[in-house]
């Protein structure tokens, strides 16, 4: 397993879930692709993206976790937050979570991230994630994600 999965399951490990991670033959960089190496709808596959927060303080980043299909609606999500959105380029989004583009799990990250969640991810019995690499995915129940990642669970699009 890559070093990248390995650490993250580590963290599953000590946060006491048994998520176990799995690394699939082919790339699961994008919903689609992972979806079709699972064999499980596209709904099922959470992804895990930065934005950049911008209020009258500054900026932060913001991590959306939203389901395979949906597009994040900036506006609306940025609403909820309270501030503006803008996409977090990659260097960002390693800095923010130490993992890069394609690979970034939903929680344990190097410092906590303030979550949003895509309501749309509750309705299924269980999702999967990012789990540190492109090709690195683990399975894990809507109220895990919720729980474990601190998350406030929005309307996304």
């Amino acid at each position: 397993m890559h070093r990248h999965a390995e650490r993250f399951q580590e963290k599953l490990a000590a946060l006491g879930e048994p998520g176990r991670v799995r690394e699939t033959e082919t790339s699961a960089h994008t919903a689609a692709e992972a979806a079709a190496a699972l064999g499980v709808p596209v709904a099922a596959i959470v992804k895990s993206l930065v934005f950049l927060l911008g209020t009258p303080d500054g900026a932060d980043p913001l991590l959306v976790l939203v389901s395979g299909p949906n597009r994040v609606d900036l506006e609306l999500v940025g609403r909820a937050a309270g501030g503006e959105l803008s996409k977090a380029d990659a260097a960002t989004v390693k800095a923010a979570t130490g993992y890069s583009i394609g690979g970034v799990p939903p929680l344990g990250h190097r410092a906590p991230l303030r979550t949003l969640i895509d309501r749309d991810l509750l309705g299924l019995e269980v999702l999967w994630a990012a789990a540190g690499t492109p090709s690195a995915v683990f399975p894990i129940a809507p109220d895990r994600l919720v729980a474990l990642s601190g998350g406030e669970v929005v309307r996304v699009s």
